[in-house]
């Protein structure tokens, strides 16, 4: 037998046939046929657009989270002390070795460096990190350039 979109068949199981209601009672589905008593959705034709129905309790249900979440992305932030930790006199600090040395957690959030402690380095060069005003007085007073 060819195969082409005349001859495909759904598997056994797969269709099931549609619901009769009101076809009385040896249907199994007789005198309200499945559709309770009463109002707009037991009647024939009223069970389209009724999606806002309950609409107001579920919105009244939900938690009223005030202000707002904004899209900019958060800084990750360095102290000077852990720079003193991690890192040599004359080293490149960078994004990547940031992350080399688990001050980090992902590349592509920005850096900034803050003044919580004292920097001990000389001849720091930075590369791609933000710095606090105090940092980077800091930083050039001890021969370092932050670019």
């Amino acid at each position: 037998m060819e195969l082409s979109l005349h001859t495909l068949k759904s598997a056994s199981g797969a269709i099931k046939k549609k619901k009769r209601v009101g076809r009385g009672n040896a249907s199994g589905h007789g005198t309200y046929s499945a559709r309770g008593q009463k109002g707009q959705k037991s009647r024939t034709g009223g069970k389209n657009n009724l999606k806002r129905l309950g609409f107001k309790s579920t919105l009244a249900s939900l938690p009223k989270n005030r202000g707002f979440k904004s899209i900019q992305p958060k800084n990750q932030v360095i102290n000077l002390s852990d720079l003193n930790k991690y890192f040599k006199d004359g080293a490149e600090i960078n994004v990547a070795s940031l992350l080399k040395s688990s001050l980090i957690n992902d590349v592509k959030l920005p850096v900034k460096i803050l003044a919580n402690g004292e920097l001990k380095l000389k001849d720091l060069k930075f590369k791609g990190i933000k710095a606090s005003k105090t940092v980077s007085q800091q930083i050039e007073k001890l021969g370092g350039k932050i670019s």
